[in-house]
């Protein structure tokens, strides 16, 4: 029952202090008034028990797993101008022996959009994933190198696999010297 109690003062304590980061009296009043708690209460380490710690652990996709094999894992569309898009086809094979399951496919950022096929893949059979890199906003005059990935998640091991799409993104020079428009 005491560990409970003491549990509580300190969980209180430790919310007031947080809530008022902004005002360090508050915080340095929380703080004294939960040590001269604790120095009233009667704390006997026999009674109190804890949760034993795990480390966490990298997840394992369960159920059946297969392989999946890319024609290739990067593509380099060269330069572009801003504003252009690039897309491109990866296009890949299971290679396993159970049915290939794209569960998400996330770009690495909102200009970069992957689309991929939502049904299983048989074995042996191919599929494609179709990436489109916006560059809108993404160049400058003489260019800027771009590399972005998308990342699939599937009942592989590992879970995950990385593809990559980069080139330059140049800008007009007389784009980048002109008034913004309101």
């Amino acid at each position: 029952m005491k560990a409970i109690k003491l549990f509580s003062l300190i969980a209180f304590a430790a919310l007031v202090t947080m809530t008022s980061c902004k005002n360090k009296d508050a915080a340095a009043a929380a703080e004294n008034s939960t040590t001269e708690s604790l120095a009233t209460t009667s704390t006997d380490a026999s009674t109190m028990t804890t949760a034993p710690q795990t480390p966490p652990t990298e997840a394992v996709p369960v159920g059946p797993l297969t392989t999946m094999v890319f024609d290739e894992m990067e593509y380099d569309f060269g330069k572009i101008m801003d504003g252009d898009k690039a897309t491109h086809m990866y296009k890949f094979t299971n290679t396993g022996k159970e049915p290939l399951v794209i569960s998400n496919a996330k770009g690495s950022c909102g200009c970069t959009v992957p689309e991929w096929p939502r049904e299983p893949i048989a074995p042996g059979a191919k599929g494609e994933i179709k990436v489109v890199f916006d560059s809108r906003g993404k160049g400058k005059v003489g260019g800027q190198m771009q590399t972005k990935t998308v990342t699939l998640t599937a009942n592989t091991d590992p879970q995950t696999t990385t593809l990559r799409i980069k080139g330059m993104v140049d800008k007009n020079a007389e784009d980048a010297t002109a008034p913004a428009a309101h």
